[in-house]
């Protein structure tokens, strides 16, 4: 999907997902005053989520009314993030830079995600985690949120693919409630991951 799709959904008032981080990403810590890396970060719940708890973060997406929510929850939350506007297929991962990256359901077409988890490995320090979590391709006949085009969605295969470079590597797929403002809501087939280096 384009930016402007994007711009479109995030200039409302409302939070299009809410401003509460995703469930997935609580059951989640690192160490304390962690470096952290978040994708497509869209509103910024997430980034926001971990700058509280005393993280130093990073937010990454390519919408303008996305960088200008995460701001705004940040203000409102009363922790500093560092935005990046940025379009991932132009983004440069510098290696060994990150004690964690943090990706929810950030829906990438097949080559760019390729691309894209294929560098994790190098950009995380030694002992740095990823944390991913997307719609697996079984929710298309959920309907309850993500993208409706298959190609989108990702499977255990792919995402054990695009993480090979990691010793430590867990995937888990399952269904869930998921209750993440308007546009995730219900019933789920989601995909788990937690890869440590």
């Amino acid at each position: 999907m384009q930016a402007e799709f994007w711009n479109e959904r995030y200039k409302q008032e409302v939070f299009a997902y809410g401003i509460e981080a995703n469930d997935f990403l609580r059951t989640q810590s690192f160490p304390e005053g962690s470096k952290i890396l978040c994708l497509a970060e869209g509103e910024g719940r997430n980034g926001v989520y971990l700058a509280e708890q005393g993280h130093d973060v990073t937010c990454v997406d390519y919408s303008e009314e996305g960088i200008r929510k995460m701001t705004q929850l940040a203000e409102m939350k009363g922790v500093v993030i560092h935005p990046v506007l940025a379009d991932l297929n132009e983004y440069e991962f510098q290696p060994n830079a990150w004690d964690g990256i943090v990706i929810i359901f950030g829906h990438l077409p097949t080559a760019l995600r390729e691309k894209v988890h294929g560098q994790f490995f190098k950009a995380l320090k030694s002992g740095g985690k990823l944390v991913l979590e997307a719609y697996h391709k079984s929710q298309m006949e959920y309907k309850t949120g993500g993208p409706m085009t298959e190609t989108m969605l990702y499977s255990e295969e792919e995402l054990r693919s695009d993480f090979h470079e990691f010793e430590h590597l867990e995937i888990h797929q399952l269904e869930r409630e998921v209750h993440e403002g308007e546009f995730h809501f219900g019933t789920a087939a989601v995909i788990q991951v937690v890869a440590e280096k």
